[in-house]
């Protein structure tokens, strides 16, 4: 394939965790890409050009060879289609496979309570001095039941080898390991292990600028 022809829109603030997950499949896939940042508090995203583009708005927005598509999980099938080597970002078991897809779709609709009081932004500019609610503590529970249940036995991954999932939940739980909350010793040795990944280092490494303070 003419990975040349890749751009990934992003935020121009590089915190968005579902643009990580797309700027991770990438570099995982080995393509080379061309980062293209919308300013997301002027509502870029919003101007007819990028609305056309994407058809939701939403970051990230891949374009491949005058294809566009948007949300994380879409495009890592897309990248495991066109790219299937040399790493495969979903399991080959069926099973397995359809487990990480139904993991990265709860990440996304049932702990928002979680992302909006653990801001994936703590993960680069330090700790927010207030407590989790109680539903985001109901929500932290059964995130932690989850994470549980499928890293059986300590297991350095999900399933089996990396998988996209893992750079998904590594975020999720990250949001609270940032931020100085609890998170079990075996799930925060799990964090750590998935942050030293090549492709998760480089999206660490850009540089960024602090939100001013109010």
């Amino acid at each position: 394939m003419e990975s040349a022809k890749i751009k990934l829109y992003v935020g121009a603030d590089f915190v968005s965790a579902f643009a990580m997950s797309t700027f991770v499949a990438l570099k995982e896939k080995q393509l080379s890409f061309e980062l293209v940042t919308l300013d997301l508090k002027a509502r870029e995203n919003y101007q007819p050009g990028y609305r056309d583009l994407s058809l939701t708005c939403k970051i990230p927005t891949l374009v491949h060879q005058g294809f566009a598509l948007s949300e994380s999980s879409a495009i890592a099938e897309y990248l495991d289609e066109i790219a299937p080597q040399p790493q495969k970002l979903f399991p080959l078991d069926t099973r397995q496979r359809a487990r990480a897809r139904q993991l990265q779709a709860w990440l996304r609709s049932d702990l928002l309570i979680i992302r909006k009081e653990r801001p994936a932004d703590l993960i680069y500019f330090g700790k927010k001095d207030t407590p989790l609610s109680d539903d985001a503590l109901a929500a932290v529970d059964r995130l932690f039941f989850v994470a549980d249940r499928l890293l059986k036995g300590g297991a350095d991954h999900l399933f089996g080898d990396w998988s996209i999932a893992d750079t998904d939940l590594a975020i999720m739980l990250n949001r609270l390991l940032a931020n100085g909350d609890h998170v079990p010793a075996r799930l925060a040795a799990y964090v750590r292990r998935q942050w030293d990944r090549d492709s998760v280092r480089a999206w660490m490494d850009i540089e960024r600028t602090a939100p001013a303070v109010n």
